[in-house]
């Protein structure tokens, strides 16, 4: 397997412009049962190329985004550039190096499942007030919804490098129990899509790290076999992406 640090490397202009974002929603929810106003501080923890921390800059949060990745920590920089109150931190969740007891959310989108739990969670537990919440959010495809996404699905199975191993779905509710033990686990999904015409979707598929890039085994294969399913579905030039957006949220303190 790829390392985590680097493996989104040679992924960042496809990941930027087709990777989709988070509903408002999310907010909302926020809100209502954390208590999130504009003033609440926020550490984005692999904040990749800035579409978590994006959503919460909109609010008018700060937002500390940790990232690893060079690629993707410049990438967010330039596509956040219009927000003073954006940070970009070279770090990793393991050992964030932000002050402790500092803040009111720590987020990640897209990225728990890359983590080394034990040691993220006693980090996060330093850097959270003691009231703070914890957030991990994901865009979460869906596999069998509609006769486009199941072949796309197993195109993936086929083709993919690494699929199954790097799949966050590999995480279960007791790894996310056990993280925020001994307080519990809240759970909330909302609905999220996109929609493709093929050089979007296949921008889509690319921005995917177990999806071979040019030159790699593999990449012409899965690219005729994208093509064909495409073909097979599309209506009006455009096939629809449809995504549950999943949070898992509470306390850890």
């Amino acid at each position: 397997m790829k390392n985590p640090t680097s493996r989104f490397s040679d992924r960042v202009e496809n990941y930027i412009k087709y990777r989709p974002g988070y509903p408002t929603e999310v907010l909302k929810l926020l809100e209502t049962e954390c208590d999130l106003t504009p003033e609440s501080l926020i550490a984005d923890i692999g904040s990749g190329t800035g579409i978590s921390a994006q959503l919460f800059l909109k609010h008018h949060n700060t937002v500390y985004g940790v990232e690893p990745n060079a690629e993707m920590r410049t990438a967010a920089e330039t596509f956040l550039s219009d927000y003073p109150q954006f940070h970009s931190v070279n770090t990793a969740a393991e050992e964030t190096h932000l002050p402790g007891d500092l803040f009111d959310f720590i987020i990640a989108g897209q990225a728990f499942h890359w983590f080394d739990r034990d040691r993220t969670k006693r980090e996060f537990q330093r850097i959270l007030k003691p009231e703070g919440w914890v957030v991990l959010i994901w865009n979460e495809r869906k596999v069998d919804s509609t006769p486009f996404l199941i072949a796309y699905e197993k195109m993936l199975l086929e083709f993919a490098t690494d699929y199954q191993e790097v799949n966050h779905t590999n995480i279960s509710q007791g790894d996310f129990s056990q993280f925020f033990a001994p307080h519990p686990v809240l759970n909330h999904t909302f609905p999220n899509s996109q929609t493709f015409d093929f050089p979007a979707l296949k921008g889509r598929l690319l921005s995917s790290s177990y999806c071979p890039n040019s030159g790699q085994p593999g990449h012409e294969q899965m690219m005729s076999r994208l093509q064909e399913i495409f073909a097979a579905y599309q209506t009006e030039g455009t096939v629809p992406f449809d995504y549950d957006t999943n949070l898992f949220y509470g306390h850890i303190k």
